[in-house]
């Protein structure tokens, strides 16, 4: 019975290995580029890159698991805890180390871990070639489903391309600092849209606190956000990129729909135990039309030794899944009181999001009886400050508002918080709760901690982002967008850049407070504009033409 079981498997794994491209593919690159010094007979360093086996499918099937997971023989390798193929991980993956050879600038081998392969003077990979082998190790080498489109790959790296960070990764934390994760990169076809998920176990030395968390994504990212698996909450979860969020044990430490270099309050910080590990969730949109988009996240977390922080920061996501919202075309409001039994807490930051349908986002105070206090949220303000002179919701890009000093709100039976958000669905179904774009989200972010002793209250928020009172609406807009700023602007210059910094668009002697730009054939996609006016002021932001 156990050798028909194993035979049954091992069918199984052939038909579903056979049943897709990409490890195939990767096989075959082996074999046209590897093989001379990693052949079955005698391979170098005891890794067989050819298999043995009557069909290619086999042969293909058991060099994966020569590889997958498996420690190198290279001993400085081994001694950092690398595989040959470290799933989801291609910085801890000597395969891909090895190949690499520039493709990726954050990685080089290490003092002991010999020469790059192939070795001079035999046939080299291209960079298609290495960036499958990248792909399918960040997948984790599925034995199903293809997870590459070559052709996709080719139009990329022939120069059809469009890249999160054309100039380069940002640079990593100091030595002794902190570190980098990296997150991706995937890529997207001409107006595609797709959200990832991925499990990073940190492997952290000792417990850490982290006060601060420098979050770089591209133009075209909708959002990141950084979770945290709650202890053995990452057991079942799958290593490598994935669609399927499985947040059933997880906490969150921070959301982002633009990068942001989020350094918090002196005196607090995020407490991270050694066995921590983290789940990324990284949303792009391709906005061009013509170009194949690399995206990719880079976060530089900044750490201190445990113990050093009065105060642990903390942070909710509070979610209302009751949110049905029918495709009548008519406005639709949802409203949640947040009565939580937390006693006083003091909130550094507060954040909303919704997706597409999204037309506001609110937060009030709750005072005794459930009735509706003071204002001190509104998402279509910048920074959320509530009382801004033209107010426009933008869901693809909702500000967090930041306290100075921290705000202080009581949670109990009579007291806490009361958020509303806003809709009008004028697409082909009703819609509701769901973590895709086609759903729908009412979901707010709180950022707060239990006491003030030990905080410093002055100069708390360093990386305040400069107050921008300019807003282009609607945003994505078709063939015109009306911007509004400040009367006291007096005439406005505006420039219109493309995403690779090419001017595309320049008008003087524009009138504030309201003004139209016409789209006037200018291709869909990202545009940023700068406003220049004669009070001095330079205004930024993002328009996208659909």
């Amino acid at each position: 019975m156990k050798i028909f079981t194993s035979l049954m498997a091992m069918l199984f794994l052939s038909s579903a290995l056979s049943a897709q491209s990409t490890t195939l593919r990767v096989y075959r690159i082996f074999q046209e580029k590897c093989v001379q010094c990693h052949d079955h007979d005698s391979p170098e360093a005891g890794l067989d890159l050819q298999g043995d086996g009557t069909t290619e499918t086999a042969r293909a099937l058991q060099v994966r698991n020569h590889l997958f997971n498996v420690t190198p023989a290279n001993p400085a390798s081994a001694a950092k805890g690398h595989k040959y193929l470290y799933p989801g991980r291609v910085d801890k993956s000597l395969l891909f180390r090895k190949v690499n050879q520039g493709l990726e600038p954050t990685l080089g081998l290490d003092a002991g871990e010999n020469q790059p392969m192939p070795p001079y003077g035999q046939p080299q990979l291209t960079d298609v070639e290495k960036e499958l082998i990248r792909q399918w190790i960040l997948f984790a080498a599925p034995l199903s489903g293809t997870i590459s489109d070559e052709e996709q790959l080719e139009a990329f790296y022939s120069g059809n391309a469009q890249m999160a960070f054309p100039d380069g990764p940002p640079a990593p934390p100091a030595a002794g600092e902190g570190f980098q994760v990296k997150m991706g990169p995937f890529y997207l076809e001409p107006g595609g849209e797709v959200e990832y998920f991925q499990k990073y176990e940190l492997d952290l030395p000792a417990d850490v606190e982290v006060n601060r968390v420098d979050v770089q994504i591209g133009a075209y990212s909708h959002h990141f956000i950084l979770y945290d698996f709650n202890p053995g909450g990452a057991t079942s979860i799958p290593h490598g990129l994935r669609r399927n969020a499985n947040h059933s044990d997880i906490g969150l430490v921070a959301a982002v729909q633009e990068s942001t270099d989020l350094k918090l309050p002196q005196g607090t910080a995020f407490r991270w135990d050694n066995q921590l590990v983290l789940d990324l969730n990284s949303h792009y949109i391709n906005y061009s039309s013509t170009n194949v988009y690399q995206a990719e996240t880079y976060i530089n977390i900044y750490t201190q030794p445990a113990g050093t922080a009065a105060q642990e920061m903390k942070t909710d996501l509070i979610a209302n899944t009751d949110i049905p919202i029918p495709n009548t075309g008519a406005p639709v409001t949802h409203t949640q009181h947040l009565t939580y039994n937390l006693g006083e807490v003091f909130v550094w930051g507060l954040m909303g999001h919704t997706h597409q349908y999204g037309t506001g986002y609110k937060i009030f105070r709750r005072l005794p009886g459930g009735q509706r206090g003071e204002l001190i949220y509104d998402a279509a303000c910048a920074q959320g400050i509530p009382g801004c002179i033209s107010p426009f919701f933008d869901y693809q890009h909702i500000p967090m508002r930041y306290f100075l000093p921290l705000e202080p709100i009581t949670f109990n039976s009579q007291n806490g918080l009361i958020h509303e958000a806003a809709w009008v669905n004028d697409g082909p179904q009703p819609v509701g709760w769901g973590p895709t774009s086609e759903d729908e989200m009412m979901v707010m972010i709180v950022m707060y901690t239990e006491d003030t002793a030990g905080v410093v209250m002055t100069d708390i928020r360093e990386v305040e982002p400069i107050a921008n009172d300019a807003l282009a609406y609607p945003n994505p807009a078709q063939e015109e967008a009306r911007f509004s700023l400040p009367v006291t602007a007096g005439e406005v210059q505006l420039r219109l850049f493309d995403p690779t910094g090419k001017v595309v668009r320049q008008e003087r002697g524009l009138p504030a407070p309201d003004f139209i730009v016409r789209r006037e054939g200018l291709p869909a996609g990202l545009y940023f504009y700068q406003l220049e006016g004669e009070d001095g002021r330079v205004r930024t932001g993002r328009l996208v033409f659909q």
